[in-house]
């Protein structure tokens, strides 16, 4: 007989009585229930919901597993699934291009890989000949601009026309599910604000996708395979999951978060860090005084958000080998900072010091509200410009609350 697990009971009850015995009361907690992706659930399930298809995957090097195996491997083994093809997003099927990307053979599997961010930015018909379903599994990030979201609807309205199902292994909102921030889209779908929604819209692509087909009206089985254990107000750290640099300027949670505010920026004539090691955390450009920009943002006393003057030389990008000043951007609250006003201040504020050499028309190309850039054009202080969406998002939530799967 086997007494293993009876001894290691046994030392348990003698240590707890031990620490108990010396004073003290708490037992550590136990291990949290790990989160698992979309793609996790599927493999759970021995691939169940795509039995006997025969697929396109639209996936890039985020599609992977908790321990790290290719989504592209997996379902390409599975000897259930007919993976016949694959479609990269922006950045390419391994998440290394700043450029269009041509259509590739993946060298692993021998498939076409068909590039959804080239000559076109949505599936061809002849690109989904033989198929049964599309299946979309890349780690968004949970802002508008970020632009694995249009192609994932892009791809939806492909399937419609095409009479394809569609399948999305849903991932998590790395800067959580709660929060909801920013004008939504003004005018018409573009590639960087596919859908009518803010900025930062607090869901997950399979809840996106849920709204999408409903509010385009589009005629798709679709199907979400599932998150287990995640809860809405988690970041990324608080998942135990895995972080995989989403594109090459993407490279750490901190940078996620500041990326609703900090990335509307780079339409402007402004470096927001490309080319140096800390995209997104630091912005600067020739024309800007370091000391003074410093100065006036932290007057402004944004909650959860330091400037600190700094200078800096990209090595790519804009400005490339040219000395930029500017501030390094110090999140100190990440659960108070709002992200998006702060964007809405710099922008502000830079306008205010050093147009016409920032070009605040710019600034709308990412932002689609020109309302916004007309305020700050008419000199308006930022906190009365921020409060203007805040009805846009208040209705935001009541349109998304059917679409909530957690």
């Amino acid at each position: 007989m086997n007494h293993k697990p009876a001894r290691v009971f046994f030392q348990f009850v003698i240590s707890t009585a031990a620490l108990l015995f010396h004073g003290c009361t708490s037992i550590p907690d136990p291990q949290p229930t790990p989160v698992l992706n979309g793609i996790d659930v599927l493999i759970e399930t021995e691939f169940a919901a795509l039995d006997v298809l025969r697929v396109g995957l639209i996936t890039n090097h985020t599609g992977q597993s908790r321990t790290g195996t290719s989504t592209i491997d997996l379902l390409h083994e599975s000897p259930n699934i007919e993976l016949v093809s694959l479609f990269s997003p922006e950045h390419g099927i391994r998440g290394t291009y700043e450029e269009d990307v041509d259509d590739s053979t993946d060298e692993q599997t021998g498939l076409t890989v068909y590039s959804l961010y080239g000559e076109t930015r949505k599936p061809t018909p002849e690109s989904l000949e033989g198929l049964d379903a599309l299946v979309f599994d890349i780690q968004d990030i949970g802002c508008r601009f970020y632009t694995y979201i249009s192609t994932m609807g892009l791809a939806m309205v492909a399937a419609a026309e095409n009479g394809l199902s569609f399948y999305v292994l849903d991932r998590v909102n790395p800067i959580n599910g709660t929060t909801v921030d920013g004008p939504m889209r003004r005018g018409d779908s573009h590639f960087i604000a596919f859908h009518e929604i803010p900025i930062r819209h607090g869901m997950t692509v399979g809840e996106l996708a849920q709204l999408i087909r409903i509010e385009n009206e589009l005629e798709v089985d679709l199907t979400i395979v599932p998150l287990q254990n995640w809860e809405r107000s988690m970041l990324f750290d608080e998942t135990g999951l895995p972080w995989v640099n989403p594109s090459p300027n993407m490279r750490s949670l901190t940078q996620a978060l500041l990326y609703p505010g900090i990335g509307l920026l780079e339409t402007t004539q402004l470096s927001v860090g490309r080319g140096t090691d800390t995209p997104f955390e630091v912005i600067g450009a020739p024309y800007i005084d370091h000391l003074e920009l410093a100065e006036e943002l932290n007057r402004l006393e944004l909650p959860g958000i330091r400037f600190v003057p700094i200078q800096f030389t990209p090595d790519a990008s804009k400005f490339s080998g040219e000395k930029c000043q500017g501030v390094n951007i110090i999140l100190t609250d990440r659960e108070s900072c709002p992200i998006v006003d702060v964007g809405i201040a710099i922008a502000h504020t830079l306008h205010r010091l050093y147009a016409p050499d920032f070009d605040i028309e710019k600034y709308d190309h990412l932002l689609r509200h020109p309302y916004v850039i007309e305020q700050i054009q008419d000199k308006q202080p930022w906190e009365s410009i921020v409060v203007t969406w805040r009805n846009e998002v208040d209705d935001f939530y009541k349109r998304r609350a059917p679409y909530l799967l957690y």
